[in-house]
C-alpha cells in the first residue's frame, strides 16, 4: 500500500507463521531453523573439497552443538549487550526467546565456545571446521534480517529517500528499510564474497582466512548499515557511533589479523 505522501506503508506481517493453538510458530523460529539446516548442507559440501581435513560426519554434530550455542550465546548477547537493565528488572523475560531478541556478536561467541569444546574433543583444527561455518553464516544471516523486517523491528532512521517505508505501529514517518539493507549486505553480498574464496584450494588450506574474511565483511557490513539503523536509545552517549559498530569494530581488527596469519602458515 502506498500513503498519500508517496511512501510504501509496511503491511503489517504477522509474526506467527502457524498458529495451532497450543503451539505458535513464528517466522523468527522459521528463520533460524532454515539458516542452520541450509549452512549444515553447504558446510557438508565444502567440506568434501581438498584439504578435506573435516569429514561430513563433524558438520552434522555441530548442528546440536552450534545451535546451543547460538540460541544460549545470543539471547545472554541481547541481555547483557543490548538492553541489561530492562531484563534485570524482569528476569522472566529472558527465556521468552520465541519473541525475538537474539544478539549476533553474543551467538558468534556461543559458536565459538561451542566449536572450540566440539573440535578439542574430536581432534581436528579448530579454524578447519571454523572456516567452513564462516562461509556457511550468511545464510542464516540473510533469513534472520527477512524474519526483523516481518516482524517490523530494527526499523531504520528517518529519512526521504524514494524507497523510504512507513512503519504504522513505530511511528507515521517514512524510515529506511534497514532490515533488507542487511539482509543484502550481511547476507547476500558476503556470502557470495565468501562463496568466491571458498572455492579456491589455496584459501581454504589456509586455515583461518575464511573465518578472517568473514569478520571483516561482516563488521564492514553492520558498521556501514548501522548509519541506516535507528539506534538503541541505550547507546545515544555514544557521539555519532552505535553500539553495534563498537561491538563490530574489534571483528574487523581480529580478521585482518587472521588473513596476516593465513599468509604466514604452510598450506594445511
Amino acid at each position: 500500500m502506498i500513503s498519500d505522501t508517496g511512501y510504501y506503508i509496511y503491511p503489517g506481517f504477522d509474526p506467527v507463521a502457524l498458529d495451532l493453538g497450543i503451539l505458535q510458530i513464528r517466522w523468527y523460529a522459521l528463520a533460524y531453523i532454515a539458516g542452520i539446516l541450509l549452512a549444515w548442507r553447504y558446510m557438508v559440501y565444502l567440506a568434501k573439497k581438498p584439504p578435506a581435513r573435516v569429514e561430513p560426519r563433524h558438520c552434522e554434530d555441530m548442528i546440536t552443538w552450534g545451535t546451543i550455542g547460538i540460541i544460549l550465546g545470543g539471547r545472554l548477547g541481547h541481555v547483557l549487550l543490548w538492553n541489561p537493565g530492562y531484563y534485570l528488572s524482569n528476569p522472566i523475560e529472558i527465556l521468552k526467546i520465541w519473541e525475538g531478541g537474539m544478539a549476533f556478536h553474543g551467538g558468534l561467541i556461543g559458536v565459538i565456545v561451542a566449536m572450540l569444546l566440539y573440535t578439542r574433543r574430536v581432534g581436528i583444527p579448530f579454524f578447519a571446521l571454523a572456516d567452513l561455518a564462516a562461509a556457511a553464516t550468511p545464510i542464516g544471516l540473510f533469513l534472520g534480517r527477512v524474519a526483523n523486517y516481518i516482524n517490523g523491528e530494527l526499523v531504520g532512521r528517518v529519512t526521504d529517500v524514494p524507497w523510504a517505508i512507513i512503519f504504522p505501529h513505530v511511528d507515521g514517518l517514512p524510515r529506511h528499510p534497514s532490515q533488507i539493507y542487511e539482509a543484502l549486505t550481511e547476507g547476500v553480498l558476503l556470502f557470495t564474497i565468501l562463496a568466491f574464496f571458498a572455492h579456491r584450494q589455496k584459501i581454504r588450506e589456509r586455515f583461518g582466512t575464511l573465518s578472517g574474511i568473514f569478520l571483516i565483511g561482516y563488521g564492514c557490513a553492520r558498521v556501514v548499515s548501522e548509519m541506516f539503523r535507528e539506534p538503541e536509545a541505550f547507546t545515544d552517549s555514544l557521539v555519532a557511533t552505535t553500539w553495534g559498530q563498537w561491538l563490530s569494530a574489534p571483528m574487523i581488527l581480529y580478521g585482518l589479523y587472521l588473513i596476516w596469519r593465513g599468509r604466514r602458515l604452510k598450506p594445511a
